[in-house]
């Protein structure tokens, strides 16, 4: 019992973690990680709420990985949809919470902010994958994209993380002239979140997921 509650405890935090990694990263004005780029853009361009279109997307995502996955696709993957609708709720809550102005502040003070988030996104991406319940769309749809191409994961993320930034450079331009949601921060993320995940999971996870019984 012990165990469980330990399992979903740094699962949920991991979750809220990274929804506050991401809403930090958007007062930055400095552009946000690769994944939740394609939806703030979309947001921006549109005028959608960010929480609405963030599920929307992370909707896509979960379809996509039925697509690939085939027959092979499991039913318990539709539980994304919830994760889903509860993160992006939590995510727009929070981008409303912090009344952080950007343009009040100079580079280096957002950016430093920038690195905080970095920090809170990476912990979250460890805490919430390294407990093995149900995936956040973003990685979900990287881990299927890895079984179907044969890749390793890493190289998977790499790979889609880049394709998520064209396409939001693509929407960008297209329908503003100018980029929406992608500049340092974005490229920041790239290079900082997953020594962030790498070092949580050395120093932290594996004892947590010892503990919680996630060998």
């Amino acid at each position: 019992m012990k165990r469980t509650v330990l399992r979903w405890s740094v699962y949920l935090l991991g979750l809220f973690s990274l929804a506050f990694g991401i809403a930090l990263s958007v007062k930055t004005a400095l552009g946000i990680s690769p994944i939740s780029s394609v939806a703030f853009s979309i947001s921006e361009i549109l005028g959608i709420n960010l929480g609405v279109m963030n599920f929307i997307v992370y909707a896509v995502f979960v379809a996509a990985q039925f697509a690939l996955r085939g027959k092979n696709s499991r039913v318990i993957d539709l539980l994304q949809l919830a994760v889903s609708f509860i993160f992006s709720w939590a995510l727009d809550w929070i981008v409303n919470a912090i009344s952080y102005d950007a343009a009040a502040h100079s580079f280096w003070v957002n950016f430093g902010l920038l690195l905080v988030a970095i920090v809170f996104i990476g912990v979250g991406v460890s805490g919430s994958v390294k407990m093995r319940l149900i995936p956040n769309p973003g990685d979900g749809i990287v881990q299927a994209v890895a079984e179907k191409a044969g890749w390793e994961q890493g190289f998977a993320k790499n790979v889609f993380d880049s394709g998520c930034v064209c396409v939001t450079v693509t929407l960008g331009l297209v329908c503003r002239g100018a980029l929406v949601g992608v500049g340092v921060g974005t490229v920041a993320a790239m290079l900082g979140v997953g020594r962030v995940v790498a070092l949580t999971n050395r120093l932290v996870m594996k004892k947590l997921c010892v503990a919680a019984g996630v060998a």
